[in-house]
């Protein structure tokens, strides 16, 4: 035994597997309910925004889509509902509202148009709510998506240089959306395919997932979730009673199901909140978004 045990010690622990690229699922006395802080190995500086951040794939393969992403439990054969609420930060008041109302599974779109998001950054991270990076997107019908938003007229290198901007505003994300402010989604954009297609692989080179808010649109050529429904339009009590009844009922149809909503109005809030109170009742459970990411068929 004791040549044996000075053998072990001559050849070293043996090494560990490799760490796959797939959101973990710890067991819960290995998350302590925090969503992680921005690590500087998923970092680097913003070749065309200069003192900007912006997330890349760690030398050890770490990626910021199971870095940052909430543990979720094995599917066990309930319908699942990712809800995400966008707009947040632009009025702290309303987005740290929401976030100390609504439960922790609920995903959390950031502007990035807002003036200080960091109180509702830490907030959210503390409370253990997953984040996105909206991404602004000339939508449909509108002849303005915001300052740097991705256009259609402009040139690779233009739009190159706002998504940068837009990926630099905010670290610590697991994942992007189109979803924007006051109902935008990027429509237009995302149609012309040469341009989406570029900003898609951009985002999955730095080791992101997108979360496409056009409800009824294929699958994407990255890590994805597509928005099923979006609840509060228009944002009325019983307009978002009946479109959550109906977030449901796809999600029995289909498994699972991502609802959209934002910005974080009140009444918004409450009917998510009252909802949510006995979702796990009715036989559903309520899940990060990350959770209904899938990666493209080969």
């Amino acid at each position: 035994m004791a040549i044996l045990a000075g053998a072990l010690n001559l050849l070293g622990a043996p090494p560990r597997p490799a760490r796959p690229d797939v959101l973990l699922v710890p067991v819960p006395h290995e998350w302590g309910g925090m969503i992680a802080a921005p690590d500087t190995a998923l970092l680097e500086p913003s070749a065309t925004a200069p003192g900007l951040m912006l997330p890349k794939i760690a030398t050890d393969g770490r990626t910021a889509r199971v870095v940052y992403a909430r543990p979720t439990p094995p599917a066990d054969g309930r319908p699942r509902i990712a809800v995400v609420l966008s707009g947040m930060a632009l009025s702290e008041a309303d987005s740290l509202a929401a976030i100390r109302s609504l439960p922790p599974t609920i995903t959390y779109a950031v502007s990035p148009y807002a003036a200080n998001a960091a109180p509702v950054l830490d907030a959210a991270r503390a409370h253990g709510n997953e984040l996105l990076a909206s991404i602004p997107m000339e939508a449909a019908g509108t002849d303005s998506a915001g300052r740097r938003a991705l256009l259609t007229g402009a040139s690779d290198a233009e739009n190159q240089a706002n998504l940068e901007w837009v990926l630099g505003r905010t670290q610590g994300y697991a994942g992007t959306t189109g979803a924007g402010d006051n109902g935008l989604r990027g429509e237009r954009f995302a149609a012309q395919q040469s341009s989406f297609g570029s900003m898609l692989e951009q985002i999955a080179q730095r080791g992101l997932f997108y979360v496409d808010s056009r409800p009824g649109t294929e699958s994407l050529t990255i890590a994805s979730a597509r928005v099923g429904i979006v609840i509060d339009e228009p944002p009325t009590r019983a307009d978002i009673e009946g479109r959550l009844a109906a977030a449901e009922q796809m999600a029995r149809e289909r498994g699972s199901v991502v609802a959209l909503a934002g910005p974080p109005r009140r009444i918004v809030v409450e009917q998510i909140v009252t909802w949510a109170e006995t979702l796990e009742a009715r036989g559903f459970v309520l899940v990060p978004v990350s959770a209904l990411v899938t990666s493209p068929t080969p």
